[in-house]
């Protein structure tokens, strides 16, 4: 739609419920109607909360707002969530997204040493797409780090643009993490290109997820590029809080809210 002389794009922002991390789902909900996003990603992780559709509706309802995605247990630290196998995890992801109304599901590539699944995962991927009208959305990841040795701990890859996925997740902490070029790889991606993890880093080996704009990422010329390219999907700050009273977790929050809302537009 345009406003004066800036075209706002439909893309929803949403809060991930680990930017409320140590709290729970419940309390994500909160703070996004508090502030005013325009949706929630619930991160499934060991809160009984987001594994089930029917309390995730109920929150829905109360709080009026929508779930916008769905990210599935495939962090390291979530690998017995839904069992020990893999495929279970994205699958259990898609069907909680159907049933709570999400249109995309964000998966990270397998480790290493899931080296049977990894074999399988780009195709894997892609039949699933094929089998559901919600969008499975791999997510850009980086090299693990320390003192002077680098790890590839992702395979097929941590980086997806020359991989045959058709969604893909651009996360900006990450693209600090691993010192990619997150301009490019969104030009890259073209079409491709369909969620955005907003939040910035400062370069270091530690995912940071820090408020936009805190750091070196081009959060802010991103969302403007994004704009002016009609970009239809969601952008979901996912911003690290977990140290933070509640007062400064909110104020960070808003913040993050603040600073995508001014910069996702573009000239009409």
């Amino acid at each position: 739609m345009a406003a004066g002389r800036l075209t706002v794009p439909e893309g929803r922002i949403a809060l991930s419920t680990s930017s409320v991390y140590p709290l729970g789902v419940v309390d994500g909900f909160a703070m996004a109607e508090r502030l005013g996003y325009d949706g929630v990603e619930v991160m499934v992780w060991t809160d009984p909360v987001s594994q089930e559709s029917g309390a995730l509706r109920k929150l829905v309802d109360h709080y009026g707002i929508p779930i916008v995605s769905i990210h599935a247990p495939t962090l390291l630290l979530t690998q017995r969530i839904w069992g020990p196998d893999p495929w279970p995890k994205v699958d259990n992801s898609v069907t909680l997204a159907e049933e709570v109304g999400a249109s995309t599901v964000v998966v990270h590539p397998p480790f290493r040493w899931q080296r049977e699944y990894a074999a399988e995962f780009v195709e894997g991927i892609a039949a699933r797409n094929a089998a559901t009208d919600v969008r499975i959305t791999v997510e850009n990841m980086f090299p693990w780090r320390a003192r002077a040795r680098e790890m590839q701990a992702y395979l097929p890859g941590w980086d997806p643009v020359d991989l045959a996925y058709d969604h893909v997740t651009l996360d900006l902490s990450h693209t600090a993490t691993a010192g990619s070029d997150a301009m490019q790889m969104a030009e890259d991606l073209g079409d491709r290109l369909a969620h955005i993890h907003l939040a910035d880093g400062s370069g270091s080996f530690k995912d940071e997820h820090l408020v936009p704009g805190r750091g070196s990422q081009p959060c802010a010329d991103l969302l403007e590029s994004l704009a002016g390219r009609g970009y239809t999907g969601d952008v979901v700050l996912e911003v690290g809080t977990r140290k933070h009273s509640v007062e400064q977790r909110e104020l960070d929050l808003a913040e993050a809210l603040a600073f995508a809302r001014l910069h996702f537009a573009a000239p009409a």
